[in-house]
Protein backbone atom coordinates (compact mmCIF):
# COMPACT_ATOMS: atom_id res chain seq x y z
CA UNK A 1 0.00 0.00 0.00
CA UNK A 2 2.57 2.52 -1.34
CA UNK A 3 1.37 5.90 -1.58
CA UNK A 4 1.96 8.54 -5.20
CA UNK A 5 1.62 11.50 -2.94
CA UNK A 6 4.54 13.25 -1.38
CA UNK A 7 5.16 12.79 2.05
CA UNK A 8 3.49 15.27 5.08
CA UNK A 9 6.35 17.88 5.25
CA UNK A 10 6.01 17.92 9.02
CA UNK A 11 5.63 14.60 10.37
CA UNK A 12 5.38 14.68 13.98
CA UNK A 13 6.73 18.46 14.36
CA UNK A 14 4.00 19.54 15.91
CA UNK A 15 3.75 17.13 18.35
CA UNK A 16 7.11 17.23 19.98
CA UNK A 17 6.94 21.16 19.26
CA UNK A 18 8.20 22.84 22.27
CA UNK A 19 7.76 26.60 21.27
CA UNK A 20 10.41 29.28 22.60
CA UNK A 21 9.36 31.47 26.03
CA UNK A 22 7.69 34.42 24.86
CA UNK A 23 8.88 37.76 25.37
CA UNK A 24 6.04 37.96 28.18
CA UNK A 25 4.29 35.55 30.58
CA UNK A 26 0.51 34.14 28.76
CA UNK A 27 -0.68 35.60 32.07
CA UNK A 28 0.82 38.93 31.08
CA UNK A 29 0.12 39.01 28.32
CA UNK A 30 -3.91 38.23 29.09
CA UNK A 31 -4.46 40.76 31.30
CA UNK A 32 -2.45 43.65 28.95
CA UNK A 33 -5.09 42.47 26.19
CA UNK A 34 -7.96 42.79 28.28
CA UNK A 35 -6.65 46.53 29.32
CA UNK A 36 -6.24 47.40 25.64
CA UNK A 37 -9.62 45.83 24.60
CA UNK A 38 -11.14 48.06 27.38
CA UNK A 39 -9.44 51.44 25.66
CA UNK A 40 -10.89 50.17 22.36
CA UNK A 41 -14.49 49.82 23.47
CA UNK A 42 -14.01 53.30 24.75
CA UNK A 43 -13.25 54.52 20.97
CA UNK A 44 -16.21 53.27 19.96
CA UNK A 45 -18.00 55.84 21.97
CA UNK A 46 -16.02 59.10 21.09
CA UNK A 47 -17.33 60.17 18.33
CA UNK A 48 -20.36 60.10 15.67
CA UNK A 49 -18.38 60.76 13.21
CA UNK A 50 -19.10 58.21 10.54
CA UNK A 51 -15.80 58.32 8.72
CA UNK A 52 -13.69 58.01 11.53
CA UNK A 53 -15.77 54.69 12.69
CA UNK A 54 -15.64 53.06 9.70
CA UNK A 55 -11.98 53.52 9.86
CA UNK A 56 -11.80 51.96 13.06
CA UNK A 57 -13.93 49.47 12.33
CA UNK A 58 -11.55 48.43 8.41
CA UNK A 59 -8.41 48.59 10.92
CA UNK A 60 -9.99 46.24 13.43
CA UNK A 61 -10.96 43.80 10.75
CA UNK A 62 -7.45 44.14 9.16
CA UNK A 63 -5.43 43.63 12.21
CA UNK A 64 -7.87 40.14 12.99
CA UNK A 65 -9.07 41.47 16.53
CA UNK A 66 -12.80 42.68 15.19
CA UNK A 67 -13.69 39.39 16.74
CA UNK A 68 -13.89 40.41 20.27
CA UNK A 69 -15.60 43.85 19.10
CA UNK A 70 -18.87 42.17 17.37
CA UNK A 71 -21.52 44.27 19.51
CA UNK A 72 -19.97 47.63 19.04
CA UNK A 73 -18.90 47.00 15.18
CA UNK A 74 -22.57 45.64 14.17
CA UNK A 75 -24.53 48.61 16.51
CA UNK A 76 -22.37 51.66 14.93
CA UNK A 77 -22.94 49.64 11.09
CA UNK A 78 -26.50 50.27 11.85
CA UNK A 79 -26.22 53.61 12.77
CA UNK A 80 -24.02 54.22 9.87
CA UNK A 81 -26.64 52.16 7.52
CA UNK A 82 -29.49 54.02 8.71
CA UNK A 83 -28.21 58.25 8.42
CA UNK A 84 -27.78 59.41 5.16
CA UNK A 85 -23.68 59.83 3.95
CA UNK A 86 -23.07 62.43 1.57
CA UNK A 87 -19.52 62.32 0.97
CA UNK A 88 -18.22 63.02 -1.94
CA UNK A 89 -14.99 60.53 -1.14
CA UNK A 90 -14.68 57.46 -3.54
CA UNK A 91 -12.23 56.41 -0.67
CA UNK A 92 -15.17 56.67 1.93
CA UNK A 93 -17.85 56.17 -0.20
CA UNK A 94 -16.53 52.85 -1.01
CA UNK A 95 -15.31 51.82 2.17
CA UNK A 96 -19.07 52.65 3.33
CA UNK A 97 -20.15 50.17 0.82
CA UNK A 98 -17.76 47.52 1.62
CA UNK A 99 -18.44 47.09 5.19
CA UNK A 100 -21.94 47.36 4.83
CA UNK A 101 -22.15 44.61 2.45
CA UNK A 102 -19.71 42.19 4.58
CA UNK A 103 -22.22 42.42 7.72
CA UNK A 104 -25.27 41.84 5.93
CA UNK A 105 -26.72 45.40 5.45
CA UNK A 106 -28.48 46.25 2.17
CA UNK A 107 -26.73 49.37 0.21
CA UNK A 108 -27.48 49.92 -3.04
CA UNK A 109 -24.11 50.36 -6.20
CA UNK A 110 -26.49 54.09 -6.93
CA UNK A 111 -24.31 55.03 -4.46
CA UNK A 112 -21.50 55.15 -6.90
CA UNK A 113 -23.38 57.17 -9.11
CA UNK A 114 -21.81 60.33 -8.44
CA UNK A 115 -18.56 59.64 -9.38
CA UNK A 116 -19.41 58.96 -12.63
CA UNK A 117 -21.06 60.17 -16.07
CA UNK A 118 -24.78 59.36 -17.26
CA UNK A 119 -23.25 57.22 -19.52
CA UNK A 120 -21.48 55.40 -16.33
CA UNK A 121 -18.07 56.54 -17.58
CA UNK A 122 -15.92 57.66 -14.32
CA UNK A 123 -13.97 60.84 -14.15
CA UNK A 124 -10.61 61.69 -14.78
CA UNK A 125 -10.20 62.92 -11.11
CA UNK A 126 -11.28 59.73 -9.92
CA UNK A 127 -8.67 57.36 -12.39
CA UNK A 128 -5.83 59.58 -10.63
CA UNK A 129 -6.84 58.61 -6.76
CA UNK A 130 -5.14 55.34 -6.11
CA UNK A 131 -6.93 54.98 -1.97
CA UNK A 132 -10.04 55.78 -3.60
CA UNK A 133 -9.55 53.32 -6.58
CA UNK A 134 -8.49 50.56 -4.55
CA UNK A 135 -11.59 51.20 -1.79
CA UNK A 136 -13.51 50.95 -5.08
CA UNK A 137 -11.86 47.73 -6.19
CA UNK A 138 -12.04 45.46 -3.15
CA UNK A 139 -16.08 47.08 -2.50
CA UNK A 140 -16.88 46.21 -5.57
CA UNK A 141 -15.86 42.34 -5.09
CA UNK A 142 -19.34 42.34 -2.87
CA UNK A 143 -21.29 42.67 -6.47
CA UNK A 144 -23.68 40.23 -6.79
CA UNK A 145 -25.82 38.73 -9.80
CA UNK A 146 -26.79 41.59 -12.16
CA UNK A 147 -24.92 44.49 -11.05
CA UNK A 148 -23.41 45.33 -14.15
CA UNK A 149 -21.79 48.60 -12.91
CA UNK A 150 -20.09 46.90 -10.20
CA UNK A 151 -18.15 44.57 -12.69
CA UNK A 152 -17.49 47.81 -13.96
CA UNK A 153 -16.07 49.47 -11.40
CA UNK A 154 -14.27 46.29 -10.80
CA UNK A 155 -12.51 46.65 -14.76
CA UNK A 156 -11.97 50.15 -14.42
CA UNK A 157 -10.26 50.12 -11.22
CA UNK A 158 -8.17 47.26 -11.88
CA UNK A 159 -6.87 48.94 -14.54
CA UNK A 160 -5.94 51.73 -13.23
CA UNK A 161 -4.32 50.43 -10.52
CA UNK A 162 -1.94 48.05 -12.61
CA UNK A 163 -0.96 51.43 -14.36
CA UNK A 164 -0.06 53.02 -11.13
CA UNK A 165 1.45 50.07 -8.66
CA UNK A 166 5.31 50.83 -9.46
CA UNK A 167 4.54 54.28 -8.68
CA UNK A 168 3.05 53.85 -5.51
CA UNK A 169 4.98 53.87 -1.74
CA UNK A 170 4.68 51.71 1.03
CA UNK A 171 2.48 50.32 2.55
CA UNK A 172 -0.17 51.54 -0.45
CA UNK A 173 1.81 49.73 -2.85
CA UNK A 174 2.13 46.08 -1.35
CA UNK A 175 -2.17 47.23 -0.40
CA UNK A 176 -2.81 47.39 -4.02
CA UNK A 177 -0.64 44.28 -5.15
CA UNK A 178 -2.27 41.99 -2.46
CA UNK A 179 -6.09 43.37 -3.42
CA UNK A 180 -4.78 42.88 -7.23
CA UNK A 181 -4.21 39.50 -6.19
CA UNK A 182 -6.97 38.77 -4.06
CA UNK A 183 -9.41 41.47 -2.72
CA UNK A 184 -10.26 42.12 0.62
CA UNK A 185 -13.86 40.44 0.43
CA UNK A 186 -11.80 37.03 -0.43
CA UNK A 187 -9.43 36.96 2.21
CA UNK A 188 -8.69 34.83 4.87
CA UNK A 189 -8.32 36.94 7.73
CA UNK A 190 -5.75 35.67 10.24
CA UNK A 191 -3.20 35.73 7.13
CA UNK A 192 -4.01 39.13 6.18
CA UNK A 193 -3.98 40.17 10.00
CA UNK A 194 0.11 39.19 9.33
CA UNK A 195 0.63 41.18 6.71
CA UNK A 196 -1.41 44.41 8.06
CA UNK A 197 0.35 44.18 11.61
CA UNK A 198 3.63 45.00 9.70
CA UNK A 199 2.14 47.86 8.00
CA UNK A 200 -0.27 49.53 10.18
CA UNK A 201 2.35 51.48 12.21
CA UNK A 202 3.24 53.27 8.74
CA UNK A 203 -0.46 54.23 8.43
CA UNK A 204 -1.52 57.61 8.71
CA UNK A 205 -4.15 57.19 11.59
CA UNK A 206 -1.84 54.33 13.25
CA UNK A 207 -3.02 53.77 16.35
CA UNK A 208 -0.35 52.03 18.74
CA UNK A 209 -3.04 50.63 20.99
CA UNK A 210 -4.62 48.54 18.39
CA UNK A 211 -1.23 47.39 17.17
CA UNK A 212 -0.27 46.34 20.57
CA UNK A 213 -3.94 44.26 20.82
CA UNK A 214 -3.04 42.44 17.54
CA UNK A 215 0.48 41.38 18.17
CA UNK A 216 -1.19 39.80 21.56
CA UNK A 217 -3.81 38.56 20.48
CA UNK A 218 -2.46 36.81 17.31
CA UNK A 219 0.59 35.49 20.03
CA UNK A 220 -2.08 34.06 22.75
CA UNK A 221 -4.34 32.32 19.92
CA UNK A 222 -1.27 31.63 18.01
CA UNK A 223 -0.75 29.26 21.46
CA UNK A 224 -4.38 27.70 21.74
CA UNK A 225 -3.69 26.80 18.15
CA UNK A 226 -0.38 25.18 18.37
CA UNK A 227 -2.02 22.97 21.26
CA UNK A 228 -4.52 22.01 19.28
CA UNK A 229 -2.01 21.17 16.60
CA UNK A 230 -0.36 18.61 19.23
CA UNK A 231 -3.69 17.33 19.92
CA UNK A 232 -5.05 16.17 16.45
CA UNK A 233 -1.65 15.11 14.84
CA UNK A 234 -1.98 12.92 18.00
CA UNK A 235 -5.19 11.86 17.11
CA UNK A 236 -4.09 10.87 13.50
CA UNK A 237 -0.82 9.08 14.07
CA UNK A 238 -2.83 6.89 16.57
CA UNK A 239 -5.42 6.71 13.35
CA UNK A 240 -2.97 6.18 10.85
CA UNK A 241 -1.16 3.47 13.12
CA UNK A 242 -4.36 1.83 13.54
CA UNK A 243 -5.82 1.57 9.93
CA UNK A 244 -2.99 1.97 7.83
CA UNK A 245 -4.12 3.23 4.17
CA UNK A 246 -0.35 3.93 3.49
CA UNK A 247 -1.88 4.93 0.02
CA UNK A 248 -3.71 8.11 1.60
CA UNK A 249 -2.42 11.72 1.64
CA UNK A 250 -0.98 12.48 5.15
CA UNK A 251 -2.30 15.90 5.63
CA UNK A 252 -3.29 16.61 8.97
CA UNK A 253 -1.81 19.79 9.33
CA UNK A 254 -3.34 20.87 6.51
CA UNK A 255 -6.73 20.00 7.74
CA UNK A 256 -6.46 21.87 10.79
CA UNK A 257 -5.21 24.74 8.93
CA UNK A 258 -8.47 24.68 6.63
CA UNK A 259 -10.82 24.16 9.86
CA UNK A 260 -8.92 27.16 11.37
CA UNK A 261 -9.22 29.24 8.38
CA UNK A 262 -13.08 28.96 8.97
CA UNK A 263 -12.90 29.80 12.74
CA UNK A 264 -9.92 30.75 14.75
CA UNK A 265 -11.30 32.56 17.48
CA UNK A 266 -10.64 31.43 21.04
CA UNK A 267 -14.49 30.12 21.32
CA UNK A 268 -14.16 27.82 18.65
CA UNK A 269 -11.45 25.18 19.79
CA UNK A 270 -14.12 22.04 20.09
CA UNK A 271 -15.77 22.78 16.24
CA UNK A 272 -12.22 23.32 15.06
CA UNK A 273 -11.37 19.92 15.87
CA UNK A 274 -14.12 18.45 14.99
CA UNK A 275 -14.30 20.29 11.77
CA UNK A 276 -10.56 18.82 11.06
CA UNK A 277 -11.36 15.33 12.00
CA UNK A 278 -14.30 15.74 8.93
CA UNK A 279 -11.62 16.96 6.52
CA UNK A 280 -9.08 13.85 7.42
CA UNK A 281 -11.72 11.46 7.27
CA UNK A 282 -13.50 12.73 3.86
CA UNK A 283 -9.78 12.79 2.79
CA UNK A 284 -8.69 9.02 3.44
CA UNK A 285 -11.89 8.20 1.83
CA UNK A 286 -11.51 10.71 -1.39
CA UNK A 287 -8.28 8.80 -1.13
CA UNK A 288 -9.60 5.29 -1.31
CA UNK A 289 -12.13 5.43 -4.19
CA UNK A 290 -9.95 7.81 -6.16
CA UNK A 291 -6.57 5.65 -5.92
CA UNK A 292 -7.26 2.66 -4.75
CA UNK A 293 -10.00 0.38 -4.59
CA UNK A 294 -11.83 -1.26 -7.64
CA UNK A 295 -14.88 -0.86 -8.37
CA UNK A 296 -16.31 -3.68 -6.15
CA UNK A 297 -14.43 -2.39 -3.44
CA UNK A 298 -15.60 0.76 -3.77
CA UNK A 299 -19.17 -0.13 -4.17
CA UNK A 300 -18.97 -2.50 -0.47
CA UNK A 301 -17.39 0.98 1.38
CA UNK A 302 -20.67 2.69 -0.22
CA UNK A 303 -22.66 0.11 0.92
CA UNK A 304 -21.18 0.09 4.73
CA UNK A 305 -21.20 3.56 4.71
CA UNK A 306 -25.12 4.00 3.98
CA UNK A 307 -25.95 1.28 5.90
CA UNK A 308 -23.90 2.86 8.96
CA UNK A 309 -23.45 -0.37 11.42
CA UNK A 310 -20.46 -2.32 12.55
CA UNK A 311 -22.39 -5.46 11.80
CA UNK A 312 -21.20 -4.62 8.19
CA UNK A 313 -17.88 -5.62 8.94
CA UNK A 314 -17.31 -8.97 7.81
CA UNK A 315 -18.48 -7.87 4.34
CA UNK A 316 -15.75 -5.01 3.78
CA UNK A 317 -12.55 -5.67 1.67
CA UNK A 318 -10.13 -7.15 4.71
CA UNK A 319 -7.78 -3.71 4.49
CA UNK A 320 -10.93 -1.46 4.32
CA UNK A 321 -12.37 -2.83 8.06
CA UNK A 322 -10.21 -1.12 10.16
CA UNK A 323 -11.23 1.96 8.71
CA UNK A 324 -14.62 1.40 8.94
CA UNK A 325 -14.70 0.74 12.51
CA UNK A 326 -12.61 4.37 13.19
CA UNK A 327 -14.92 5.72 10.98
CA UNK A 328 -18.04 5.14 12.96
CA UNK A 329 -16.28 5.24 16.25
CA UNK A 330 -14.80 8.97 15.61
CA UNK A 331 -18.65 9.64 15.07
CA UNK A 332 -19.20 8.48 18.42
CA UNK A 333 -16.44 10.25 20.01
CA UNK A 334 -17.61 13.64 18.58
CA UNK A 335 -21.08 13.04 20.02
CA UNK A 336 -19.53 12.29 23.33
CA UNK A 337 -18.29 16.43 23.30
CA UNK A 338 -21.43 17.45 22.58
CA UNK A 339 -24.23 18.52 25.04
CA UNK A 340 -27.28 16.82 25.58
CA UNK A 341 -29.40 19.49 23.46
CA UNK A 342 -26.56 19.14 20.95
CA UNK A 343 -26.96 15.34 20.05
CA UNK A 344 -28.85 15.76 16.79
CA UNK A 345 -25.77 18.09 15.18
CA UNK A 346 -24.13 14.51 14.67
CA UNK A 347 -26.99 13.00 12.63
CA UNK A 348 -27.05 16.06 10.27
CA UNK A 349 -22.81 15.67 9.99
CA UNK A 350 -22.79 11.82 9.57
CA UNK A 351 -25.94 11.85 7.00
CA UNK A 352 -23.78 14.77 4.84
CA UNK A 353 -20.70 12.27 5.31
CA UNK A 354 -22.99 9.33 3.57
CA UNK A 355 -24.39 11.84 0.76
CA UNK A 356 -20.59 12.47 0.11
CA UNK A 357 -19.40 8.98 -0.08
CA UNK A 358 -22.39 8.29 -1.94
CA UNK A 359 -21.09 10.72 -4.81
CA UNK A 360 -17.96 9.75 -4.55
CA UNK A 361 -19.31 6.19 -5.60
CA UNK A 362 -20.82 7.64 -8.45
CA UNK A 363 -17.63 9.12 -9.66
CA UNK A 364 -15.97 6.28 -9.33
CA UNK A 365 -18.42 4.22 -11.65
CA UNK A 366 -18.20 6.76 -14.04
CA UNK A 367 -14.75 5.99 -13.78
CA UNK A 368 -14.24 2.25 -14.24
CA UNK A 369 -16.88 2.21 -16.45
CA UNK A 370 -15.44 4.99 -18.75
CA UNK A 371 -18.40 7.48 -19.18
CA UNK A 372 -17.89 11.11 -20.08
CA UNK A 373 -20.31 12.83 -17.97
CA UNK A 374 -22.32 16.16 -19.85
CA UNK A 375 -20.98 19.21 -18.51
CA UNK A 376 -24.46 19.78 -15.94
CA UNK A 377 -24.28 16.29 -15.25
CA UNK A 378 -20.63 16.35 -13.86
CA UNK A 379 -21.00 19.55 -12.28
CA UNK A 380 -24.06 18.26 -10.20
CA UNK A 381 -22.28 15.42 -8.93
CA UNK A 382 -18.65 16.78 -8.43
CA UNK A 383 -19.98 19.71 -6.60
CA UNK A 384 -21.17 17.44 -3.71
CA UNK A 385 -17.68 15.61 -4.28
CA UNK A 386 -15.64 18.93 -3.60
CA UNK A 387 -15.97 18.22 -0.40
CA UNK A 388 -17.47 21.74 0.39
CA UNK A 389 -21.14 21.15 0.83
CA UNK A 390 -20.40 17.88 3.40
CA UNK A 391 -18.12 20.41 5.11
CA UNK A 392 -20.57 23.45 5.08
CA UNK A 393 -22.80 20.85 7.36
CA UNK A 394 -19.90 19.35 9.59
CA UNK A 395 -18.67 22.68 10.43
CA UNK A 396 -21.65 23.96 12.48
CA UNK A 397 -21.53 20.05 14.32
CA UNK A 398 -18.85 21.88 17.11
CA UNK A 399 -20.53 25.44 17.01
CA UNK A 400 -22.86 27.13 19.90
CA UNK A 401 -25.84 28.68 19.86
CA UNK A 402 -25.67 29.39 16.25
CA UNK A 403 -26.01 25.53 15.09
CA UNK A 404 -30.09 25.46 15.29
CA UNK A 405 -32.14 22.85 13.10
CA UNK A 406 -32.67 25.96 10.84
CA UNK A 407 -28.88 26.38 10.44
CA UNK A 408 -28.00 22.25 9.25
CA UNK A 409 -31.33 22.32 7.29
CA UNK A 410 -29.59 25.43 5.04
CA UNK A 411 -26.75 23.92 5.18
CA UNK A 412 -27.71 20.13 4.03
CA UNK A 413 -30.03 21.65 1.62
CA UNK A 414 -27.04 22.51 -0.37
CA UNK A 415 -28.63 26.13 -1.52
CA UNK A 416 -27.41 29.26 -2.43
CA UNK A 417 -23.56 29.61 -0.31
CA UNK A 418 -23.24 26.15 0.19
CA UNK A 419 -23.86 25.38 -3.41
CA UNK A 420 -21.67 27.85 -4.28
CA UNK A 421 -18.62 27.15 -1.62
CA UNK A 422 -19.04 23.84 -3.87
CA UNK A 423 -18.42 25.60 -7.10
CA UNK A 424 -15.72 27.54 -6.54
CA UNK A 425 -14.53 24.88 -4.89
CA UNK A 426 -14.68 22.21 -7.70
CA UNK A 427 -14.14 24.79 -10.26
CA UNK A 428 -10.62 25.94 -8.48
CA UNK A 429 -9.59 22.21 -7.91
CA UNK A 430 -10.41 21.34 -11.66
CA UNK A 431 -8.11 24.17 -12.87
CA UNK A 432 -5.30 23.21 -10.78
CA UNK A 433 -5.74 19.84 -11.67
CA UNK A 434 -5.88 20.34 -15.47
CA UNK A 435 -2.62 22.33 -15.11
CA UNK A 436 -0.63 19.78 -13.11
CA UNK A 437 -2.14 16.45 -13.75
CA UNK A 438 -5.26 14.21 -11.79
CA UNK A 439 -4.99 11.32 -9.39
CA UNK A 440 -5.20 8.10 -11.10
CA UNK A 441 -8.35 6.95 -11.12
CA UNK A 442 -9.97 10.79 -11.00
CA UNK A 443 -13.02 11.45 -13.97
CA UNK A 444 -12.47 14.10 -16.56
CA UNK A 445 -12.65 17.41 -15.04
CA UNK A 446 -15.37 19.81 -15.73
CA UNK A 447 -12.97 21.60 -18.33
CA UNK A 448 -12.89 18.54 -20.10
CA UNK A 449 -16.73 18.00 -20.29
CA UNK A 450 -17.11 21.36 -21.06
CA UNK A 451 -13.96 21.09 -23.97
CA UNK A 452 -15.83 17.59 -24.59
CA UNK A 453 -19.16 18.58 -24.96
CA UNK A 454 -19.03 22.51 -27.04
CA UNK A 455 -15.79 21.45 -28.74
CA UNK A 456 -14.17 24.14 -27.98
CA UNK A 457 -10.14 24.69 -27.07
CA UNK A 458 -8.63 24.51 -23.68
CA UNK A 459 -8.66 28.34 -23.22
CA UNK A 460 -11.95 29.03 -23.92
CA UNK A 461 -12.93 26.28 -21.28
CA UNK A 462 -10.71 27.86 -18.54
CA UNK A 463 -12.59 31.01 -19.18
CA UNK A 464 -15.52 29.67 -18.80
CA UNK A 465 -14.86 27.90 -15.25
CA UNK A 466 -12.93 31.48 -13.95
CA UNK A 467 -16.19 32.84 -15.20
CA UNK A 468 -18.21 30.36 -13.45
CA UNK A 469 -16.30 31.16 -9.99
CA UNK A 470 -17.14 35.02 -10.41
CA UNK A 471 -20.73 33.85 -10.22
CA UNK A 472 -20.47 31.80 -7.38
CA UNK A 473 -19.02 34.73 -5.46
CA UNK A 474 -21.79 36.78 -6.71
CA UNK A 475 -24.32 34.07 -4.85
CA UNK A 476 -22.25 33.97 -2.08
CA UNK A 477 -22.38 38.01 -1.38
CA UNK A 478 -26.16 37.51 -1.97
CA UNK A 479 -26.23 35.54 0.57
CA UNK A 480 -25.53 37.72 3.07
CA UNK A 481 -29.02 39.58 2.39
CA UNK A 482 -31.15 37.40 2.05
CA UNK A 483 -30.43 34.73 4.79
CA UNK A 484 -30.35 37.41 7.65
CA UNK A 485 -31.23 35.02 10.32
CA UNK A 486 -28.45 32.88 9.55
CA UNK A 487 -25.94 35.48 8.50
CA UNK A 488 -23.34 34.06 11.22
CA UNK A 489 -23.27 30.56 9.20
CA UNK A 490 -23.53 32.33 6.25
CA UNK A 491 -20.16 33.96 7.23
CA UNK A 492 -18.36 30.77 8.34
CA UNK A 493 -19.36 29.28 5.12
CA UNK A 494 -17.85 32.24 3.19
CA UNK A 495 -14.85 31.59 5.46
CA UNK A 496 -14.39 28.13 4.37
CA UNK A 497 -15.04 29.03 0.44
CA UNK A 498 -12.26 31.58 1.01
CA UNK A 499 -10.26 28.90 2.33
CA UNK A 500 -10.89 26.72 -0.82
CA UNK A 501 -10.11 29.87 -3.38
CA UNK A 502 -6.60 30.26 -1.52
CA UNK A 503 -5.42 26.72 -1.26
CA UNK A 504 -6.19 26.66 -5.16
CA UNK A 505 -4.97 29.77 -6.26
CA UNK A 506 -2.42 30.21 -8.89
CA UNK A 507 -4.01 26.94 -10.27
CA UNK A 508 -1.87 25.05 -7.25
CA UNK A 509 -2.86 22.07 -5.00
CA UNK A 510 -1.60 23.38 -1.72
CA UNK A 511 -3.69 20.74 -0.29
CA UNK A 512 -2.17 17.74 -2.11
CA UNK A 513 1.24 19.30 -3.02
CA UNK A 514 1.40 20.39 0.96
CA UNK A 515 5.36 22.47 0.28
CA UNK A 516 3.32 25.01 -0.92
CA UNK A 517 1.20 26.38 1.78
CA UNK A 518 4.22 24.79 4.59
CA UNK A 519 5.61 29.16 4.46
CA UNK A 520 2.03 29.94 5.53
CA UNK A 521 1.71 27.45 8.16
CA UNK A 522 4.72 28.32 9.89
CA UNK A 523 4.07 31.96 9.98
CA UNK A 524 0.41 31.21 11.23
CA UNK A 525 1.40 28.32 13.71
CA UNK A 526 4.74 28.73 14.50
CA UNK A 527 6.32 32.12 14.44
CA UNK A 528 5.45 34.60 17.10
CA UNK A 529 5.45 38.69 16.20
CA UNK A 530 7.90 40.30 17.98
CA UNK A 531 6.24 42.30 20.96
Amino acid sequence: MESNFDATVWGDFFINYIPPTLQKSEEWMKERADQLKDEVRKLFGLSNDAVKMMNLVDELQHLGIDHHFEEQIVHVLSIIHSVEFNSSNLRDVALRFRLLRQHGFWISPDEFNKFTSKDGIYSAETADDPRGLLSLYNAAHLLIHGEDVLEDAILFSRHHLESMTSKLESPLAEQVKRSLQIPIPRRLKRIEALQYISEYKHENAYNPSLLELAKLDFNLLQRLHMMELKTISQWWKDLQAEVGLNYSRDRIVECYFWSHSVYYEQKHTRARLILAKFFALASLLDDTYDVYATLDESRKLHEAIQIWDLKYIPLLPEYLKKYYVKLITSFEEMEDELGPDEKFHIAYGRKAFQTLSRHYFQEAEWFHNGYMPSFQQHLNLSVITSGAPMLSVALLVGMGDVATKDAFEWAISCTDAVRASGEVTRFVDDLAAFKHGKNKMDIATTIECYMHEHHVPDEVAIAKMESLVEDAWKTTNQAHFERGTLLPVVKRVANLTRSMAFLFQNKRDAYTFSKYNKETIEQQFVKSITL
